[in-house]
């Protein structure tokens, strides 16, 4: 189901593993992140091991916003520090495009940032994916 789908995306983003979250990947899969385009899984793994060697200690929340057919909609936040120890949450929309094999083959995110306190954090769990007991974006206000 989407909301699966939307999970499943979640616990492989959380992993930080860019082999892994390539797979999810069509092998010419298109983004568009920030202003950053990559195509294929090559360029995406690529993508992001800069990006979590960039953010440090990420933790991520997908939320399920809409659906139809082959698209998804999410919205998310993620929460993370740079080199410096400055704190960060980014907010965030997907729109996902699905093959018939239920592979992605479009991603597109618009991502802003917020520069927080560390007191401010909300996505705190241990390293890896959220526990299921975790509130949600929604239920945390965010």
């Amino acid at each position: 189901t989407a909301k699966q789908k939307v999970r499943i995306a979640e616990d492989g983003w959380n992993s930080r593993d860019p082999e892994k979250v390539s797979l999810a990947y069509t092998v010419d899969s298109q983004w568009r992140n920030r202003s950053e385009f990559p195509v294929g899984r090559e360029q995406i793994k690529s993508f992001l091991e800069r990006k979590w060697q960039k953010e440090r200690e990420y933790r991520l929340v997908k939320e399920l916003w809409a659906y139809s057919e082959n698209r998804i909609a999410v919205r998310f936040a993620y929460e993370w520090h740079d080199e410096s120890g400055q704190w960060f949450r980014s907010y965030g929309n997907e729109n996902w495009e699905f093959d018939e094999n239920g592979l992605m083959k479009t991603r597109f995110a618009s991502i802003n940032d917020l520069a927080i306190a560390k007191s401010e954090r909300k996505l705190t769990w241990p390293s890896g994916r959220r526990p299921d007991d975790y509130p949600s974006l929604s239920q945390m206000g965010l």
